[in-house]
């Protein structure tokens, strides 16, 4: 088998289309049936959304949890919640699996944890990959995508799009189960 990988020159936003075309194209070829994009204001959820209405695949825009930034706050805009769901897709918000009890413990006694550990060793292969394989996690967990199925995952560093991959899904419990199939794109910075 031969595959294409895109590499970026730099990471963020600025390459968000081309995932999306990347994306589009993987599925017409490999007929992926689940797509998990990361947004957190809303922009890369609508573009993925609205770009691949047409595709049958089920659509799940995951944002960050409430209160990510600021107590009893969404960074989702209720426009792009409206604009996402009206393109058929799934918005999930919850638990950020390596944003849990471990990082407010950190924090607070300066230690190393697990989660931690595993949030960075991901980063080695960047931000998106880490994102990426915690969003599916996500979705999983919430029943929004079969287990052990193939997932098309995008994400970013910060804010758009700058990574698109392809996991074997797994719930958080059976992380260890996880497997990354395909980087088909990423920032190489």
């Amino acid at each position: 088998m031969q595959k294409t990988v895109t590499y970026f020159e730099k990471t963020g936003p600025e390459n968000t289309e081309k995932c999306l075309e990347i994306a589009g194209r993987a599925i017409d070829e490999s007929g992926y049936k689940h797509i998990v994009v990361a947004t957190t204001s809303g922009s890369a959820g609508v573009l993925f959304a609205e770009g691949l209405k047409d595709k049958d695949v089920n659509l799940v825009a995951v944002t960050h949890s409430s209160g990510f930034k600021e107590p009893n706050s969404l960074e989702l805009t209720q426009e792009a919640r409206e604009r996402i769901q009206s393109a058929g897709a799934t918005i999930y918000t919850g638990t950020m699996i390596t944003h849990s009890l471990e990082t407010a413990l950190a924090k607070k006694f300066s230690g190393v944890y697990p989660t931690l550990l595993i949030a960075q060793t991901l980063r080695r292969f960047g931000e998106g990959v880490k994102v990426c394989c915690e969003i599916v996690m996500m979705a999983a967990d919430a029943g929004l995508v079969p287990e052990d199925d193939e997932v098309m995952a995008v994400a970013g560093t910060g804010r758009g799009a700058d990574t698109v991959t392809v996991i074997r899904s797994v719930t958080s419990k059976r992380f260890l189960d996880l497997k990354v199939l395909e980087i088909l794109a990423k920032p190489r910075g």
